[in-house]
């Protein structure tokens, strides 16, 4: 019912920006929530950012760095990204939730999403 197809991924050096979109088709787009998370190698996959309709929210790691945003009218959700480190060296994946509407609580367990992209790769080199 829902594909989530992430783009924008690359390699660049240390301090470098990048801008990472998840294209969204499907019912269920306009009004759930949608967040970012990534993994590294050897790593858990961790939660990134996530926007609905209570807000948007940061992990500690990327807050004052990354900025996620939606355009509900092109169905998409991105991520900017500035001051790239080497740690935020991950496959990036885009998630959407079935729940639409506001969240009483920040959306940032993995099972508080059903439907995934494949990831893109985000290397950052020092």
């Amino acid at each position: 019912q829902v594909q989530l197809v992430e783009s924008g991924g690359g390699l660049v050096q240390a301090g470098a920006s990048l801008r990472l979109s998840c294209a969204a088709s499907g019912r269920t787009s306009s009004s759930s929530a949608m967040g970012w998370f990534r993994q590294a190698p050897g790593k858990e996959r961790e939660f990134v950012a996530a926007i609905a309709s209570s807000g948007t929210y940061y992990a500690d790691s990327v807050k004052g760095r990354f900025t996620i945003s939606r355009d509900n009218a092109k169905n998409t959700v991105t991520l900017q990204m500035n001051s790239l480190k080497p740690e935020d060296t991950a496959v990036y994946y885009c998630a959407a939730s079935l729940r639409g509407g506001s969240w009483l609580y920040i959306p940032k367990r993995i099972d508080d999403y059903t439907y995934w992209g494949q990831g893109t790769q985000v290397t950052v080199s020092s």
